[in-house]
């Protein structure tokens, strides 16, 4: 009869002579099983690590996409803030000059607004610390306190992020 399959089987020796016993092939079963596990969890934990910093890479890399032109943008801000004072001081009635300036600034505009940038004039909206910055107060019996009576300087967000705050003039009660 060969007993060399049979787990009731009495210990038998090893080919090195020493003899084996079921505790011990348990006990070093129940630590291999332990260490696949710890090897498992492990990997798992890599794997987690490199999605994470995967994700971390993908967010950066938008953000460096939709922020690179941020240095040329605000570099025009005082550009079509010398634009805007050429409007107001060419008056109402029309001019080419006026023309052109008008036609120059909406093409400058158009070609920020397609690279993500937005202007802020918040004439009549209420005064937002997040966007606008107060320059002064005025007692106003037309506005309600807190409405932004005057825009001073446009201000400009790119990508949804401040760029410059418009400078404003606030009502406050009459």
């Amino acid at each position: 009869m060969n007993h060399e399959h049979d787990p009731a089987a009495p210990a038998t020796d090893t080919p090195g002579g020493a003899p084996t016993d079921g505790l011990d092939l348990a006990a070093e079963n129940a630590d291999l099983k332990i260490a696949l596990a710890q090897l498992r969890e492990d990997a798992l934990r890599e794997r987690a690590e490199l999605e994470n910093q995967r994700r971390r890479m993908a967010r950066e890399l938008e953000n460096a996409r939709r922020f690179a032109n941020e240095r040329l943008l605000g570099e025009l801000l005082p550009v079509f803030d010398s634009l805007h004072a050429g409007l107001k001081a060419a008056g109402p009635e029309p001019h080419p000059l006026k023309e052109g300036l008008e036609l120059t600034l909406r093409q400058l505009l158009k070609t920020a607004a397609d690279n993500g940038l937005v202007e802020i004039d918040p004439k009549g909206e209420a005064f937002n610390p997040e966007r606008h910055q107060a320059v002064t107060q005025s007692p106003s019996a037309e506005a309600a306190p807190g409405t932004v009576l005057e825009v001073f300087q446009r201000g400009y967000l790119l990508n949804e992020r401040l760029l410059r705050p418009a400078l404003v003039v606030v009502a406050t009660d009459a």
